[in-house]
């Protein structure tokens, strides 16, 4: 079972972004909420879960069910 945290990291990590590159593709002001979320300690809005999704080009359900790993991918 992954976290959505685990998930973010994942994609982020295949894409080869760093935490800033991904915060500016995601219009947020701060890379450290990319952190916390990958982290456990921030739990993402609805939008940027939607956000995350589109340009991962991953389901809302892939990311936010933790038994729906990403493997498939």
């Amino acid at each position: 079972m992954q976290s959505f945290g685990e998930k973010l990291h994942i994609l982020r990590k295949r894409r080869g972004l760093s935490l800033r590159q991904l915060a500016t593709m995601l219009d947020l002001k701060a890379h450290s909420h990319i952190d916390d979320m990958e982290n456990g300690r921030s739990k993402p809005s609805m939008e940027l879960i939607v956000k995350i999704a589109e340009l991962f080009d991953v389901s809302t359900d892939k990311l936010l069910k933790d038994y729906l790993n990403l493997e498939s991918e």
